[in-house]
């Protein structure tokens, strides 16, 4: 039986705002139950390390690497149908392609359609209600199609792209050099 209280191990709902401002010292418990956890690990796959900095990580990879090959209306595409400039980063598509690659790596069978729906956002139409709105299929589609050509996906056979054993390996490597480097904000 569910008591309302949601204190560490009690009940597996997320802590909410309206909990955080009640509890503030639950806040502070979880990141140091997380802290204990994180002390004896040994990075060695994808997933030891948080999403971000596996994310960095590996954008400043393909970038150093100069295999993945930029096309020519990056600079001016929009990512979606919802937005209304193209990205300010011009790094973006690297980014954008080290965050797939995770994905597929964490979810093997995802496509292009898939990620239309995970990198989709809220369509605002003025007036009228907000709607979900997919994100571009060209962006997902070329990605993909690069990484399949450097090797470190391939098409699955019920669907979607698979991580291949070399990208997996790839992946792995630049992960637990992710974790190696220390953090700015731990100074």
């Amino acid at each position: 039986s569910h008591s309302g209280s949601s204190l560490l191990g009690r009940c597996r709902t997320p802590i909410l705002a309206a909990e955080a401002t009640l509890f503030p010292t639950l806040k502070m418990a979880v990141q140091f139950y997380d802290a204990d956890f994180k002390e004896g690990l040994k990075v060695k796959t994808v997933k030891d390390v948080e999403a971000d900095k596996f994310i960095v990580a590996f954008a400043q990879h393909l970038k150093r690497q100069g295999r993945f090959e930029i096309p020519k209306w990056a600079d001016v595409v929009k990512t979606s149908r919802s937005k209304e400039l193209p990205p300010s980063d011009p790094d973006w598509l690297y980014v954008r392609t080290a965050s797939m690659v995770r994905k597929v790596y964490i979810r093997a069978g995802t496509g292009v359609g898939g990620f239309r729906k995970v990198y989709g956002g809220q369509q605002r139409r003025g007036t009228q209600t907000k709607h979900f709105c997919k994100s571009s299929g060209k962006v997902a589609r070329y990605v993909l199609q690069q990484l399949e050509e450097m090797g470190l996906v391939e098409q699955d056979e019920n669907g979607g792209r698979k991580i291949t054993k070399e990208g997996q390996r790839e992946l792995d490597t630049v992960a637990v050099q992710a974790a190696e480097t220390p953090d700015e904000d731990e100074d």
